[in-house]
């Protein structure tokens, strides 16, 4: 830019030298979930999790090479048996309810005696308990996924959810009470702030992704998954379930539509009780002696407490260095792979060895909401 005269001004540029001395500039900053930072902070000070890089590296390079065997990409969720396959705003509704209900399914019980839910002649656990309730619940004529129905105190009662998710064996669903209450409050929150639509939530976020789970987390005490840290004055930001919200809608939808996001890289793993569990059998995560001790017995591990937080962390971190390593080695890669697909991978292979009498280690044992 050039002026014909030192008197000779520029309005939008002084404009914008005001803006940036008042700490107000025009250009809008994005969006990020804080989740990434959170867990290197954690995994930084670790004291019982630690990664075993040479591990990470090889697990890199089989995790690249079987994704591309198995042809794994955003399509691969709707090819599952129980996830929906029209892409509609009833969809869009099915998702949230299943992600807002999307915890805790672990049993100590025999695979026989453990909660079950018989839909269409088949049996079904864990996860795919969720989704075979919502399905089952739909085709009996009950709204299970309808926000509105869930903020009608007269119809929607802690026993019609009971009948929606009833078993097939003398356990019960856990944490049914939680639930519940997480279906009323989401309702009551999207009433109140959304018109009473999920479609509103999302365009909301203007095609982040980082921005609808902040906006999960800000809006939604029930997807809040943030958490005191004794050495850092900002909380440890995990948000299991919001970041599984965004990352269920980009696949399901194939990036396109109500699933389209500009910044779906900054989605990371999905924090559970699964994937440190694989990360453990593929050699990337270690465990102290005591804490290995506690899983293997299979004993409780206090929600909150530094054995969780580094579990969940660390788990985070790890799969951020397997993604950074698979596009690191094969540049090919890039745009291919994100932590949304080497999650949801990595779920699948845990599943199917835990069919297979396969797993070397017991997942965690923590009872909370969040995951």
């Amino acid at each position: 830019m050039s002026y014909s005269s030192d008197e000779e001004t520029d309005p939008e540029l002084l404009e914008l030298l005001r803006q940036h001395l008042m700490g107000n500039t025009a250009t809008p900053t994005a969006a990020e979930t804080g989740v990434l930072e959170s867990a290197e902070f954690v995994y930084n000070h670790a004291i019982d999790v630690a990664l075993d890089m040479r591990g990470c590296k090889k697990a890199a390079n089989t995790i690249w090479e079987q994704m591309q065997q198995r042809e794994y990409s955003p399509a691969t969720w709707s090819t599952h048996e129980l996830h929906p396959k029209e892409k509609n705003e009833e969809t869009v509704k099915f998702i949230f309810a299943m992600d807002i209900l999307n915890f805790s399914f672990w049993s100590e019980k025999s695979e026989e005696e453990r909660f079950q839910i018989e839909y269409r002649g088949k049996r079904h656990t864990g996860y795919w308990n969720l989704v075979a309730g919502l399905q089952r619940g739909l085709e009996e004529g009950i709204p299970i996924t309808d926000p509105a129905f869930w903020i009608n105190e007269e119809e929607f009662t802690l026993d019609v959810l009971r009948n929606v998710f009833r078993s097939a064996t003398d356990e019960e669903i856990p944490l049914l009470q939680e639930r519940f209450d997480c279906l009323r409050e989401a309702g009551q929150v999207l009433h109140e702030k959304y018109d009473g639509s999920v479609l509103d939530l999302i365009e909301e976020a203007n095609g982040s992704a980082a921005a609808l789970v902040n906006l999960l987390a800000s809006d939604f005490p029930c997807f809040a998954d943030i958490h005191p840290h004794p050495g850092r004055r900002q909380p440890i930001r995990i948000l299991k379930r919001a970041q599984i919200f965004v990352a269920d809608l980009w696949a399901c939808f194939e990036g396109q539509s109500y699933g389209s996001f500009s910044d779906i890289d900054k989605i990371t793993m999905f924090a559970d009780y699964r994937i440190p569990q694989m990360l453990w059998q593929l050699n990337c995560l270690l465990y102290g002696p005591t804490l290995e001790a506690a899983v293997r017995e299979k004993r409780m591990i206090e929600h909150g407490g530094e054995w969780e937080m580094q579990l969940r962390a660390c788990s985070i971190w790890c799969v951020e260095l397997i993604r950074r390593e698979i596009i690191w080695e094969h540049p090919e890669a890039k745009g291919k792979v994100n932590a949304v697909l080497i999650d949801f991978f990595l779920y699948d292979v845990v599943k199917e060895l835990e069919a297979e009498g396969g797993e070397k280690i017991p997942h965690h044992r923590t009872r909370s909401i969040w995951y």
